[in-house]
Protein backbone atom coordinates (compact mmCIF):
# COMPACT_ATOMS: atom_id res chain seq x y z
CA UNK A 1 0.00 0.00 0.00
CA UNK A 2 1.46 3.34 -1.05
CA UNK A 3 1.63 6.19 1.40
CA UNK A 4 -0.36 9.38 0.87
CA UNK A 5 2.86 11.18 0.00
CA UNK A 6 3.75 8.55 -2.64
CA UNK A 7 0.29 8.78 -4.23
CA UNK A 8 0.49 12.56 -4.14
CA UNK A 9 3.90 12.47 -5.81
CA UNK A 10 2.58 10.17 -8.55
CA UNK A 11 -0.09 12.67 -9.54
CA UNK A 12 2.34 15.60 -9.44
CA UNK A 13 5.24 13.95 -11.27
CA UNK A 14 3.25 11.94 -13.83
CA UNK A 15 0.63 14.59 -14.57
CA UNK A 16 -0.33 14.76 -18.26
CA UNK A 17 -1.79 18.26 -17.74
CA UNK A 18 -4.22 18.10 -20.69
CA UNK A 19 -5.61 14.86 -22.05
CA UNK A 20 -6.25 14.50 -25.75
CA UNK A 21 -6.72 11.59 -28.13
CA UNK A 22 -4.62 12.32 -31.25
CA UNK A 23 -6.81 10.22 -33.56
CA UNK A 24 -9.98 11.91 -32.34
CA UNK A 25 -8.39 15.36 -32.56
CA UNK A 26 -7.40 14.75 -36.17
CA UNK A 27 -10.85 13.47 -37.15
CA UNK A 28 -12.62 16.32 -35.39
CA UNK A 29 -10.35 18.90 -36.98
CA UNK A 30 -11.06 17.59 -40.49
CA UNK A 31 -14.70 16.54 -40.19
CA UNK A 32 -15.97 19.37 -38.04
CA UNK A 33 -13.74 22.41 -37.74
CA UNK A 34 -12.27 22.43 -41.23
CA UNK A 35 -15.61 21.57 -42.80
CA UNK A 36 -17.37 24.42 -40.99
CA UNK A 37 -14.49 26.76 -41.75
CA UNK A 38 -14.64 25.99 -45.46
CA UNK A 39 -18.41 26.40 -45.56
CA UNK A 40 -18.24 29.81 -43.87
CA UNK A 41 -15.61 30.96 -46.36
CA UNK A 42 -17.96 29.98 -49.20
CA UNK A 43 -20.79 31.84 -47.48
CA UNK A 44 -18.57 34.90 -47.09
CA UNK A 45 -17.72 34.89 -50.79
CA UNK A 46 -21.39 34.56 -51.76
CA UNK A 47 -22.46 37.37 -49.42
CA UNK A 48 -19.71 39.67 -50.62
CA UNK A 49 -20.67 39.05 -54.24
CA UNK A 50 -24.47 39.11 -53.98
CA UNK A 51 -25.33 40.65 -50.61
CA UNK A 52 -27.24 39.23 -47.64
CA UNK A 53 -30.37 37.53 -49.03
CA UNK A 54 -33.01 35.41 -47.32
CA UNK A 55 -33.21 32.74 -50.00
CA UNK A 56 -29.47 32.09 -49.89
CA UNK A 57 -29.51 31.48 -46.13
CA UNK A 58 -32.62 29.31 -46.46
CA UNK A 59 -30.70 27.22 -48.97
CA UNK A 60 -27.68 27.19 -46.67
CA UNK A 61 -29.75 25.51 -43.96
CA UNK A 62 -30.12 22.46 -46.23
CA UNK A 63 -26.38 21.91 -46.04
CA UNK A 64 -25.37 19.35 -43.35
CA UNK A 65 -23.42 22.08 -41.54
CA UNK A 66 -25.72 24.92 -42.54
CA UNK A 67 -27.39 25.43 -39.16
CA UNK A 68 -24.00 25.36 -37.42
CA UNK A 69 -22.71 27.98 -39.85
CA UNK A 70 -25.70 30.27 -39.25
CA UNK A 71 -25.37 29.95 -35.47
CA UNK A 72 -21.62 30.55 -35.63
CA UNK A 73 -22.08 33.79 -37.57
CA UNK A 74 -24.49 35.08 -34.94
CA UNK A 75 -22.67 33.69 -31.90
CA UNK A 76 -25.93 31.92 -31.02
CA UNK A 77 -25.51 28.63 -29.14
CA UNK A 78 -27.51 25.44 -29.68
CA UNK A 79 -28.89 25.85 -26.17
CA UNK A 80 -30.07 29.38 -26.92
CA UNK A 81 -31.75 28.14 -30.10
CA UNK A 82 -33.58 25.43 -28.16
CA UNK A 83 -34.79 28.00 -25.61
CA UNK A 84 -35.95 30.35 -28.36
CA UNK A 85 -37.74 27.53 -30.20
CA UNK A 86 -39.55 26.59 -26.99
CA UNK A 87 -40.56 30.21 -26.52
CA UNK A 88 -41.95 30.37 -30.07
CA UNK A 89 -44.00 27.23 -29.45
CA UNK A 90 -45.66 28.47 -26.25
CA UNK A 91 -46.26 32.13 -27.07
CA UNK A 92 -49.12 33.34 -29.23
CA UNK A 93 -48.21 36.63 -30.87
CA UNK A 94 -49.57 37.49 -34.31
CA UNK A 95 -46.53 39.48 -35.46
CA UNK A 96 -43.98 36.93 -34.26
CA UNK A 97 -46.06 33.99 -35.53
CA UNK A 98 -46.21 35.58 -38.99
CA UNK A 99 -42.48 36.34 -38.98
CA UNK A 100 -41.63 32.72 -38.17
CA UNK A 101 -44.35 31.01 -40.30
CA UNK A 102 -45.32 29.21 -37.11
CA UNK A 103 -48.62 27.81 -38.38
CA UNK A 104 -46.76 25.95 -41.15
CA UNK A 105 -44.38 23.97 -38.92
CA UNK A 106 -45.94 23.66 -35.47
CA UNK A 107 -48.52 20.97 -34.82
CA UNK A 108 -51.07 21.32 -32.04
CA UNK A 109 -49.44 20.73 -28.63
CA UNK A 110 -50.75 20.34 -25.10
CA UNK A 111 -49.23 23.34 -23.30
CA UNK A 112 -49.29 21.44 -19.99
CA UNK A 113 -47.13 18.64 -21.40
CA UNK A 114 -44.75 20.64 -23.55
CA UNK A 115 -41.16 19.40 -23.58
CA UNK A 116 -38.11 21.03 -25.04
CA UNK A 117 -37.07 19.78 -28.45
CA UNK A 118 -33.72 18.10 -28.81
CA UNK A 119 -31.01 19.25 -31.21
CA UNK A 120 -31.90 16.28 -33.43
CA UNK A 121 -35.58 17.30 -33.58
CA UNK A 122 -34.70 20.86 -34.58
CA UNK A 123 -32.19 19.67 -37.19
CA UNK A 124 -34.77 17.31 -38.70
CA UNK A 125 -37.33 20.09 -38.91
CA UNK A 126 -34.72 22.30 -40.60
CA UNK A 127 -34.19 19.58 -43.23
CA UNK A 128 -37.83 18.65 -43.76
CA UNK A 129 -39.83 21.87 -43.47
CA UNK A 130 -39.16 24.84 -45.72
CA UNK A 131 -41.28 27.13 -43.55
CA UNK A 132 -39.24 26.35 -40.46
CA UNK A 133 -36.14 27.28 -42.45
CA UNK A 134 -37.82 30.51 -43.59
CA UNK A 135 -38.85 31.30 -40.03
CA UNK A 136 -35.34 30.75 -38.67
CA UNK A 137 -33.79 32.96 -41.33
CA UNK A 138 -36.37 35.67 -40.64
CA UNK A 139 -35.49 35.49 -36.94
CA UNK A 140 -31.80 35.95 -37.65
CA UNK A 141 -32.58 38.77 -40.08
CA UNK A 142 -35.24 40.68 -38.14
CA UNK A 143 -35.50 39.26 -34.62
CA UNK A 144 -33.78 42.23 -33.01
CA UNK A 145 -36.56 44.56 -34.18
CA UNK A 146 -39.49 42.35 -33.13
CA UNK A 147 -41.48 44.10 -30.34
CA UNK A 148 -42.18 40.95 -28.30
CA UNK A 149 -38.63 39.62 -28.48
CA UNK A 150 -37.46 43.10 -27.53
CA UNK A 151 -39.47 42.82 -24.30
CA UNK A 152 -38.51 39.29 -23.26
CA UNK A 153 -35.01 38.63 -24.58
CA UNK A 154 -32.04 40.18 -22.76
CA UNK A 155 -30.34 42.77 -25.02
CA UNK A 156 -27.18 40.65 -24.78
CA UNK A 157 -28.96 37.90 -26.75
CA UNK A 158 -31.39 40.04 -28.75
CA UNK A 159 -28.61 41.92 -30.55
CA UNK A 160 -27.38 38.65 -32.01
CA UNK A 161 -30.59 38.45 -34.08
CA UNK A 162 -29.62 41.03 -36.65
CA UNK A 163 -28.98 40.95 -40.39
CA UNK A 164 -25.71 42.80 -39.71
CA UNK A 165 -24.34 39.62 -38.14
CA UNK A 166 -24.61 37.84 -41.49
CA UNK A 167 -22.83 40.51 -43.51
CA UNK A 168 -19.25 39.49 -42.65
CA UNK A 169 -18.46 43.14 -41.97
CA UNK A 170 -15.68 43.54 -39.36
CA UNK A 171 -17.72 45.51 -36.80
CA UNK A 172 -20.55 42.96 -36.37
CA UNK A 173 -18.07 40.07 -36.34
CA UNK A 174 -16.00 41.75 -33.64
CA UNK A 175 -19.20 42.29 -31.66
CA UNK A 176 -19.98 38.56 -32.00
CA UNK A 177 -16.51 37.64 -30.75
CA UNK A 178 -16.83 40.00 -27.79
CA UNK A 179 -20.24 38.62 -26.81
CA UNK A 180 -18.98 35.05 -27.13
CA UNK A 181 -15.96 35.85 -24.94
CA UNK A 182 -18.02 37.66 -22.29
CA UNK A 183 -20.94 35.21 -22.14
CA UNK A 184 -19.68 33.41 -19.02
CA UNK A 185 -18.85 36.60 -17.14
CA UNK A 186 -22.16 38.18 -18.16
CA UNK A 187 -24.16 35.17 -16.94
CA UNK A 188 -22.34 35.06 -13.62
CA UNK A 189 -22.77 38.71 -12.66
CA UNK A 190 -24.79 39.26 -9.48
CA UNK A 191 -26.70 42.08 -11.17
CA UNK A 192 -27.86 39.55 -13.77
CA UNK A 193 -29.44 37.35 -11.08
CA UNK A 194 -33.15 38.05 -10.52
CA UNK A 195 -32.61 37.57 -6.78
CA UNK A 196 -31.44 41.17 -6.80
CA UNK A 197 -35.10 42.17 -7.26
CA UNK A 198 -36.01 40.42 -4.00
CA UNK A 199 -33.17 42.20 -2.22
CA UNK A 200 -34.30 45.55 -3.62
CA UNK A 201 -37.82 45.10 -2.26
CA UNK A 202 -36.56 44.06 1.17
CA UNK A 203 -34.13 46.96 1.31
CA UNK A 204 -36.77 49.43 0.15
CA UNK A 205 -39.07 48.31 2.99
CA UNK A 206 -36.12 48.32 5.39
CA UNK A 207 -36.72 44.68 6.29
CA UNK A 208 -33.59 42.80 7.38
CA UNK A 209 -32.75 39.35 6.00
CA UNK A 210 -30.03 36.76 6.21
CA UNK A 211 -28.80 33.93 4.02
CA UNK A 212 -27.33 30.58 4.97
CA UNK A 213 -28.21 27.65 7.23
CA UNK A 214 -30.97 27.55 9.81
CA UNK A 215 -29.72 26.64 13.29
CA UNK A 216 -32.42 24.09 14.11
CA UNK A 217 -31.80 22.25 10.86
CA UNK A 218 -28.04 22.18 11.47
CA UNK A 219 -28.69 20.59 14.89
CA UNK A 220 -31.51 18.23 13.95
CA UNK A 221 -31.11 17.45 10.24
CA UNK A 222 -27.49 18.12 9.26
CA UNK A 223 -27.62 15.73 6.30
CA UNK A 224 -30.90 17.07 4.92
CA UNK A 225 -30.63 20.82 5.50
CA UNK A 226 -29.62 23.23 2.77
CA UNK A 227 -28.47 26.82 2.50
CA UNK A 228 -31.43 29.18 2.27
CA UNK A 229 -31.52 32.11 -0.13
CA UNK A 230 -33.54 34.50 2.06
CA UNK A 231 -34.29 34.14 5.78
CA UNK A 232 -36.53 37.03 6.80
CA UNK A 233 -35.95 38.82 9.14
CA UNK A 234 -33.26 36.58 10.73
CA UNK A 235 -32.17 33.00 11.39
CA UNK A 236 -33.27 33.03 15.04
CA UNK A 237 -36.94 33.92 14.47
CA UNK A 238 -37.73 33.61 10.75
CA UNK A 239 -41.18 34.59 9.55
CA UNK A 240 -40.53 34.03 5.85
CA UNK A 241 -38.03 31.65 4.27
CA UNK A 242 -37.66 32.18 0.54
CA UNK A 243 -35.91 30.12 -2.12
CA UNK A 244 -35.21 31.37 -5.64
CA UNK A 245 -34.99 29.15 -8.71
CA UNK A 246 -34.87 30.95 -12.05
CA UNK A 247 -33.96 28.52 -14.82
CA UNK A 248 -33.38 29.32 -18.46
CA UNK A 249 -32.01 25.84 -19.22
CA UNK A 250 -33.58 22.46 -18.52
CA UNK A 251 -31.91 19.47 -16.91
CA UNK A 252 -32.66 16.13 -15.26
CA UNK A 253 -31.56 17.75 -11.99
CA UNK A 254 -34.82 19.69 -11.82
CA UNK A 255 -36.57 16.56 -10.60
CA UNK A 256 -34.04 16.15 -7.80
CA UNK A 257 -34.34 19.83 -6.89
CA UNK A 258 -38.10 19.57 -6.51
CA UNK A 259 -37.76 16.50 -4.25
CA UNK A 260 -35.21 18.35 -2.12
CA UNK A 261 -37.54 21.32 -1.69
CA UNK A 262 -40.37 19.04 -0.57
CA UNK A 263 -38.15 17.53 2.13
CA UNK A 264 -36.99 21.01 3.22
CA UNK A 265 -40.62 22.12 3.52
CA UNK A 266 -41.27 19.24 5.91
CA UNK A 267 -38.24 20.16 8.04
CA UNK A 268 -39.23 23.83 8.20
CA UNK A 269 -42.79 22.98 9.27
CA UNK A 270 -41.39 20.77 12.04
CA UNK A 271 -38.76 23.13 13.40
CA UNK A 272 -40.08 26.58 12.40
CA UNK A 273 -43.89 26.24 12.51
CA UNK A 274 -44.40 30.03 12.53
CA UNK A 275 -42.46 30.56 9.30
CA UNK A 276 -43.87 30.50 5.79
CA UNK A 277 -41.79 28.73 3.14
CA UNK A 278 -42.16 30.53 -0.19
CA UNK A 279 -40.54 30.10 -3.58
CA UNK A 280 -39.62 32.30 -6.51
CA UNK A 281 -39.88 29.86 -9.41
CA UNK A 282 -39.54 31.29 -12.89
CA UNK A 283 -37.90 30.96 -16.28
CA UNK A 284 -38.54 29.04 -19.48
CA UNK A 285 -36.54 26.13 -18.07
CA UNK A 286 -39.38 25.39 -15.65
CA UNK A 287 -42.05 25.97 -18.29
CA UNK A 288 -40.53 23.19 -20.38
CA UNK A 289 -40.43 20.71 -17.43
CA UNK A 290 -43.96 21.01 -16.12
CA UNK A 291 -44.10 17.70 -14.23
CA UNK A 292 -41.06 18.76 -12.22
CA UNK A 293 -42.61 22.22 -11.85
CA UNK A 294 -45.77 20.77 -10.27
CA UNK A 295 -43.67 18.88 -7.72
CA UNK A 296 -41.54 21.96 -7.10
CA UNK A 297 -44.45 24.33 -6.33
CA UNK A 298 -46.06 21.76 -4.02
CA UNK A 299 -43.19 22.34 -1.59
CA UNK A 300 -44.05 25.99 -0.94
CA UNK A 301 -46.76 27.77 1.01
CA UNK A 302 -46.87 30.33 -1.80
CA UNK A 303 -45.07 30.78 -5.12
CA UNK A 304 -44.05 33.96 -6.96
CA UNK A 305 -42.41 34.74 -10.28
CA UNK A 306 -40.34 37.81 -11.16
CA UNK A 307 -43.20 39.35 -13.15
CA UNK A 308 -43.96 42.93 -11.95
CA UNK A 309 -47.42 41.86 -10.73
CA UNK A 310 -45.90 39.05 -8.67
CA UNK A 311 -43.19 41.27 -7.23
CA UNK A 312 -45.91 43.69 -6.14
CA UNK A 313 -47.79 40.78 -4.52
CA UNK A 314 -44.60 39.80 -2.66
CA UNK A 315 -44.22 43.41 -1.55
CA UNK A 316 -47.77 43.32 -0.19
CA UNK A 317 -47.10 40.05 1.66
CA UNK A 318 -44.14 41.69 3.38
CA UNK A 319 -46.20 44.75 4.31
CA UNK A 320 -48.90 42.55 5.84
CA UNK A 321 -46.46 40.18 7.56
CA UNK A 322 -44.46 42.96 9.21
CA UNK A 323 -47.35 45.37 9.78
CA UNK A 324 -45.83 48.14 7.70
Amino acid sequence: MKTIEEKFTTVIQKNTFYFFNPDFEQRYEVQNLNALNNLLQLVQTKVQQEGVKNDFFEELLLHPNGLKALLALNGFSNESLKRLTTFLRIIDDAVLDTLTFKSHWLKSENREEIKEWSDATIEKLVRDNQYFRKGLVNLFFEGASNPLLGRVLPPFELRKLSIDKLSFRPEPMIDTLVRYKEKGSYSGMKENNPEILIEDILNHLDIPFEKGDLGELIDNAPDSKRTMDFIIPNKRTPLLIAESSFLVTTSSGQGDKSKTEISIDSLIKSHYPKAKFIGFVDGIGWYARQNDLKRMVSAYDDVFTFHPDELQRFNQMLVETFGL
